[in-house]
């Protein structure tokens, strides 16, 4: 498989989520970018109409837990640091349900680590 075939294969699973799934201002929904080194979440509302608002995003790259990504050993133990930190940041704009959208990536790894992550922190998907 070519590596542009992956992409798209990847994208067309993302559309095919997409149709289903939507950010509201009650329930926002948690959105996953991975690429080699780190990984990206996001909290995101979508209105009926227009283009979507990020709330809060948290990566691998925060300054805020640049020390304990430093610490753990392997991809999979960062992406569950970003997920308990994102449920912590997301807690404080007084959110507690949310919607995961995994972005077309399988549900298994760093994506599955990331969500455990932010179930563990107190969000509820």
């Amino acid at each position: 498989m070519r590596p542009e075939e992956k992409v798209w294969r990847r994208k067309r699973r993302h559309l095919r989520v997409r149709k289903k799934i939507r950010g509201t201002q009650e329930r926002p929904r948690i959105t996953v970018k991975k690429t080699a080194k780190h990984i990206y979440a996001q909290l995101v509302v979508d209105p009926p109409f227009g283009t979507s608002r990020v709330l809060t995003g948290v990566s691998s790259l925060s300054p805020e837990i640049r020390d304990q990504i430093k610490e753990a050993k392997g991809k999979i133990a960062k992406a569950r640091i970003v997920g308990l930190y994102l449920a912590k940041k997301a807690q404080e704009l007084g959110i507690k349900r949310v919607v995961f959208d995994r972005s077309g990536y399988l549900y298994h790894g760093r994506v599955k680590a990331l969500a455990e992550g932010a179930r563990e922190g107190g969000l509820e998907f």
